[in-house]
């Protein structure tokens, strides 16, 4: 039978500035945060429908509201993410399915680490959101078929700002965090 609760999380960061990043880099993670999303749900969506029941949770980000200076690609990639799931669920909206976006922060992964992220601000954080808490606070939501979750209260207030703040101010903020050697600065 179909598949009754899916959880897509795929996610490849890529710190550092966009015209020095490799096309190979930039492939890689658009073909894994947005293509590899979209063919998974492409897939596995349509059977769930067709049995007119199921759950799905993406995993987006709060960097998909956030101009990623030093981040583009990949605040690019979770913004697409982010609105993509927002409109599939409201096209599988009498369907049986309910579709989730988990928006977490920065979470204590090794994401920092492949992304090339360590010398920033943001990745030697030492207040990273626990990996299972934002598991949970995602799958919860799933169960309650809500429309989105932003993990973490410092999470909310931060997606808060993005959506009051000039898209000028919110990028000399990620830049703060995100620019290489920030890390070094505070």
């Amino acid at each position: 039978g179909p598949v009754e609760h899916l959880i897509a999380n795929a996610g490849h960061g890529l710190g550092r500035a966009f015209l020095d990043e490799s096309r190979e880099d930039i492939d890689h993670v658009i073909d894994t945060n947005v293509r590899g999303t979209v063919w998974l749900l492409h897939d596995l969506v349509r059977d769930m429908r067709a049995a007119g029941a199921g759950r799905v949770l993406i995993v987006g980000s709060i960097a998909g509201i956030l101009p990623g200076s030093f981040s583009a690609v990949y605040n690019g990639s979770k913004a697409f993410i982010d609105n993509f799931a927002y409109g599939l669920r409201n096209e599988l909206k009498d369907s049986g399915v309910t579709l989730t976006c988990l928006m977490p922060g920065p979470t204590d992964t090794n994401f920092f680490e492949r992304a090339d992220m360590l010398d920033t601000k943001v990745g030697e954080a030492r207040n990273k959101d626990d990996p299972a808490d934002v598991a949970k606070t995602g799958y919860d939501a799933m169960l309650k078929g809500e429309a989105s979750v932003v993990h973490g209260l410092k999470n909310k207030v931060q997606a808060a700002m993005a959506n009051i703040l000039p898209k000028t101010a919110s990028a000399e903020a990620h830049r703060k965090m995100a620019e290489p050697g920030s890390a070094k600065e505070h």
